[in-house]
């Protein structure tokens, strides 16, 4: 508590507004102020860094009363730093609420500082900015066609790159797509006695079976796009379907159906992490679903007997026994990363913790005349 003596003036001038006024103090006091600037800024820093609630609780713990809408007024009135010129400019969509409300994020790529920030992904917002920094030269930005038309627009000097990111995720869903149709035909290669992978002979990868999660995909792919093509709504294709608004969405973006295939084949299994020692009792013959159940729920197990019942039913149903206990093949996320690390980062990985490729996947591990069935 700080107490002060000051002067009061009074205005003489019958037409003055103030009337009356008192002497400040410079760095203690502003007009119609209830905190010194000091404290001020010390509430602005809290407000900035962790906002509401989380900013209030901080400034109490240190002796200041603060509410979380008196930090939120703090920080909304702090001024907008100026953009300057700004020669290299990120763009790139952000959520609101996904699948419904996004916004847009303007991005000074040399310092990394947001600049300016509106609500939606509309090109014409983007070149209203853009005409009023004729300076821009390069603008970074993802393969939204509305940010291209709208960089061309306002910004017609400019040079339009992909991002980073952008151009690595795109790579890794092509892999993906290229490796997904052959995953199904990886064996699962046990490791001899002495622990060293089996060599493997040269074969040739039959095309499998397609799975039934497949043709399903593909046939609800045909008939969203079919249905969207005729000019009807996201909604009503759902309720024609059958299906969620959220999958209708996902198979409508989709450009193929590959790609929605990929994404839904890529998905672990509650039951993956513990399929080795499913095999390996069940080569020992214990073939009751409920005992299996029980004893991998002692090793960390979360789901329920059913997914181990469904894991079980291919060899119930005369497909063959189960294979025996070794190394499981590789994921597709996994040999995609394979592919796409640099070779002599690769190469450290085989000699750990990949064993596994090397018995799966020996096509993969030979020269390209040979190998012909998989990218290198």
């Amino acid at each position: 508590m700080i107490e002060l003596w000051v002067r009061r003036f009074r205005c003489d001038n019958a037409g003055c507004p103030a009337v009356t006024f008192a002497e400040q103090i410079a760095g203690l006091t502003t007009p119609h102020s209830r905190y010194t600037p000091l404290l001020r800024g010390t509430l602005t820093q809290i407000g900035l860094a962790l906002a509401g609630w989380a900013g209030a609780r901080l400034a109490a713990s240190i002796g200041i009363t603060a509410g979380r809408d008196t930090l939120l007024r703090m920080v909304r009135s702090v001024p907008e730093p100026d953009v300057g010129e700004v020669e290299v400019l990120g763009v790139d969509d952000f959520a609101f609420r996904k699948g419904r409300h996004y916004g847009t994020l303007l991005i000074d790529m040399a310092t990394h500082r947001p600049l300016h920030l509106y609500d939606g992904r509309e090109g014409e917002d983007l070149a209203d900015w853009l005409r009023g920094h004729p300076e821009v030269k390069v603008i970074c930005r993802d393969r939204s066609s509305g940010y291209g038309e709208g960089a061309r627009v306002g910004a017609p000097q400019a040079r339009q790159v992909a991002d980073r990111y952008h151009l690595w995720a795109n790579l890794g869903q092509a892999v993906e797509k290229s490796v997904n149709p052959i995953a199904p035909a990886w064996p699962n290669r046990p490791p001899d006695d002495a622990g060293e992978p089996l060599e493997a002979e040269p074969a040739v990868v039959q095309s499998p079976k397609e799975l039934k999660i497949v043709t399903r995909l593909r046939d609800q792919h045909a008939a969203a796009h079919e249905l969207w093509e005729q000019g009807m709504s996201k909604a009503v294709i759902g309720r024609e379907l059958g299906l969620h608004q959220a999958t209708i969405r996902k198979l409508v973006n989709a450009r193929s159906a590959d790609d929605v295939v990929a994404k839904s084949l890529q998905r672990a299994h509650v039951v993956d992490p513990y399929v080795g020692y499913l095999h390996r009792r069940w080569n020992e013959g214990v073939e009751n679903a409920a005992q299996l159940h029980r004893e991998i729920q002692q090793l960390g197990y979360p789901g329920g007997e059913l997914a181990v019942q469904r894991h079980l039913r291919r060899y119930r149903s005369g497909r063959g026994h189960a294979p025996a206990s070794g190394p499981k093949p590789p994921s597709v996320r996994e040999a995609t990363s394979w592919i796409m690390t640099h070779p002599s980062t690769c190469a450290r990985r085989m000699q750990t913790n990949c064993t596994a490729c090397v018995s799966v996947m020996p096509s993969w591990t030979g020269s390209p005349a040979t190998s012909g069935s998989s990218p290198r």
